[in-house]
């Protein structure tokens, strides 16, 4: 019954129009020949109740025979006469209703026991007296006119009892009717239509999350493999839409830290320029181990800023996503590195992180997620002087790397909210809102997980678990 609803070629506007039209034409020929059928039993259930009268008066002509063969009154025999013509009357009009050719048949046997009775009836006549076997012919006519009644009378009670019982079976059968075609349209609209929205519902809510998928099509040329190509094409979009936010967060915390990294660059071009200028100044007078001990300064110096310019290349070059086995110190350190610029003097930064632990990582996006972090907190802070730790210990079949600050803390109502896009408790102009959502997103990636806490006294933190790496895939 549900092969309809396979068919590729039909959209599912179409099966829905089919699913409905389909009943109700059913319906609707059940309804005509049930109207027909209930006409017909209008026309039984008359002819049944004439057959009754029918019976009932021949009933009255026997009764007022016996009287006029026991008691002679001529009355009797009037009154016998009478209800014959009004027996003659009834069958003529069951006749002229009748539409069977067995209630035809019957009726015109009828009609013929009646003649053949009142015929003997006269031929007896009121006062006569009778031969006994005129009697006993008078009394099997009357006897042959009741019982052709009553088969009359039984035909038609079993005729409409047959009308009743088929108008039953064609109301059952237009009740199945609807029951299948609810069920039809509900199994539609359960597998073709709720299914596909509750995947959509769900891949709609994993993009509130920053996790991009796209739906696999489902087969059928139908509504919903439009819906959903539509739908993969938006994810596409907002995927495309959310590295380029991502690339121009990145640009933006770079701009955050070009003041503080000019300084730190600073530093060791000033002391590659002394280095300089003492060697040309003790040109030809210096002693070799001298002007070898000032060349190692220099070339120390210019490595420092060579690694001061490639932590900078790093986190601002975008790359495809790649997980490979990374010592997380380093990862840590070089996040250090390009935030401590950006820390205010009073502001200290200590890390505890084993310098063997080693992870399924991207270097780069996770050096991201600890910028962020660590620039959220040092701009949380609103003392001159605070302290940002951060630390990774061992939990379990995961690794717990925390970032904690002395700062004022995250408000109970902004805890379940920290993550999601767009979301900032900063001045307006002074966040965008997207750094955490971003954070949580990385991490998601790398089948991590990340939550806000409050600490015990002031301040928060950050605690994010990655699964350990296993034995055999790397180093742990």
């Amino acid at each position: 019954m549900l092969q309809w609803l396979r068919l590729p070629h039909l959209t599912i506007r179409q099966k829905v129009l089919a699913g409905v039209v389909i009943p109700v034409l059913a319906f609707a020929v059940v309804g005509v020949v049930s109207l027909n059928s209930l006409t017909r039993l209008e026309t039984t259930l008359t002819l049944m109740e004439m057959a009754d009268d029918l019976s009932n008066t021949i009933l009255e002509v026997r009764r007022y025979e016996k009287n006029y063969l026991l008691y002679g009154h001529g009355e009797d025999f009037e009154e016998a006469q009478r209800y014959i013509d009004q027996a003659r009357a009834t069958l003529l009009a069951m006749a002229a209703d009748a539409r069977d050719g067995r209630s035809r048949r019957g009726i015109a046997a009828l009609d013929a026991a009646l003649n053949t009775y009142q015929a003997k009836g006269q031929a007896l006549g009121p006062a006569a007296a009778a031969p006994a076997e005129h009697l006993d012919a008078l009394r099997q006519a009357g006897k042959d006119m009741v019982d052709l009644s009553l088969d009359i009378k039984n035909a038609e009670r079993s005729r409409t009892l047959a009308l009743v019982s088929n108008l039953k079976r064609q109301l059952l059968v237009a009740g199945l009717c609807v029951i299948a075609s609810a069920l039809a349209l509900a199994w539609l609209l359960a597998r073709k239509i709720l299914r596909a929205l509750g995947v959509i519902v769900q891949a709609t809510a994993d993009i509130g999350q920053g996790r991009f998928k796209t739906l696999t099509p489902p087969q059928a040329d139908d509504e919903t493999r439009q819906v959903i190509e539509a739908f993969n094409r938006m994810t596409r979009e907002l995927e495309r839409r959310q590295a380029q936010l991502v690339q121009e967060k990145k640009l933006s915390s770079l701009g955050v830290l070009t003041s503080g990294i000019a300084h730190q660059l600073n530093n060791p071009l000033n002391n590659i320029s002394t280095s300089c200028q003492i060697l040309i100044e003790e040109h030809g007078q210096c002693e070799p181990a001298f002007a070898g001990r000032m060349l190692a300064n220099i070339q120390q110096e210019v490595l420092r800023a060579r690694d001061i310019v490639k932590g900078l290349l790093e986190f601002s070059r975008a790359k495809d996503f790649s997980l490979k086995p990374t010592p997380l110190a380093p990862v840590v350190a070089g996040a250090f590195r390009l935030v401590s610029s950006q820390t205010p003097s009073g502001i200290t930064l200590s890390r505890d992180v084993p310098e063997d632990l080693i992870l399924n990582l991207d270097a780069a996006r996770m050096q991201e997620v600890l910028i962020n972090l660590l620039l959220n907190a040092v701009q949380a802070m609103d003392a001159p002087s605070g302290a940002i730790t951060v630390s990774a210990r061992i939990d379990g079949e995961a690794v717990a790397l925390v970032v904690e600050d002395t700062g004022p803390g995250i408000a109970d109502e902004d805890l379940g909210r920290v993550f999601d896009p767009f979301y900032t408790t900063k001045e307006v102009g002074k966040g965008t809102g997207l750094g955490l959502s971003i954070v949580f997103g990385i991490i998601e990636k790398h089948q991590g997980s990340i939550v806000a806490e409050k600490t015990g006294g002031r301040g928060a933190r950050f605690v994010i678990r990655l699964p350990l790496l296993r034995t055999g895939t790397g180093a742990a």
